[in-house]
């Protein structure tokens, strides 16, 4: 005989929506690994250099055997988050389903590199707290606007101050910076080599053997 996985209802979830517990832990799934999972949520303007350092962040995890993923915020406005603007309760939702999922790829064992501007503390907070403090570490890419405007890979900040994108973040609309945050970079005056060993040796606690 089967027997049932224990249920329960979840705040928030519809009265007919229970949740099931499985019989495998998040614990058990790290130890596959041989890591602790964690969420790298990397917050800066656009420009700053989120997505490479995610990107660049990840390759090297993968190349010392680790299990690693990039959750990078275009990305998921592709597919994920497509129906979502950019207007500050849409913003919001962007952030709280990514880190649902990103919680979720915690939960399954593995080491998550989230690239969003994510600008308000609320936000940040609310991921945070979806994920777990043990598991948030949260990166800021502190280089100046100055910087990320001249950089300006997409041309965002040109059509803004050209009046062709609203509420953009350090143009029209503000970026609140972090007040304690893990780790702290300007890509300005560190290379992406030195800002990944830097994290690289902030996660190294969390593996706990040699990677296959």
């Amino acid at each position: 005989m089967i027997a049932l996985n224990k249920i329960d209802n979840r705040a928030g979830a519809a009265p007919q929506v229970f949740w099931h517990a499985g019989q495998v832990t998040a614990s058990e799934r790290g130890r596959q690994f041989g890591q602790q999972a964690a969420t790298v949520w990397l917050t800066g303007l656009s420009g700053a250099g989120k997505s490479t350092l995610a990107c660049a962040l990840e390759h090297s995890l993968i190349e010392a055997g680790r299990a690693a993923y990039v959750l990078d915020g275009d990305n998921l406005r592709h597919h994920l988050n497509r129906d979502l603007g950019f207007s500050p309760a849409d913003r919001q939702e962007n952030i709280r389903r990514s880190a649902e999922v990103a919680k979720l790829m915690n939960d399954a064992g593995l080491i998550v590199i989230c690239a969003f501007i994510s600008p308000l503390r609320a936000d940040r907070d609310m991921a945070r707290q979806i994920i777990g403090e043990s598991n948030f570490i949260e990166t800021y890419l502190s280089t100046q606007r100055a910087v990320c405007e001249a950089r300006d890979p997409k041309g965002l900040y040109r059509k803004a101050r050209a009046g062709l994108i609203a509420e953009f973040t350090g143009v029209s609309a503000p970026y609140e910076v972090p007040l304690q945050p893990s780790l702290v970079f300007d890509t300005d005056a560190h290379s992406v080599a030195e800002c990944c060993a830097q994290i690289y040796r902030h996660l190294a606690p969390r593996f706990v053997r040699e990677a296959a």
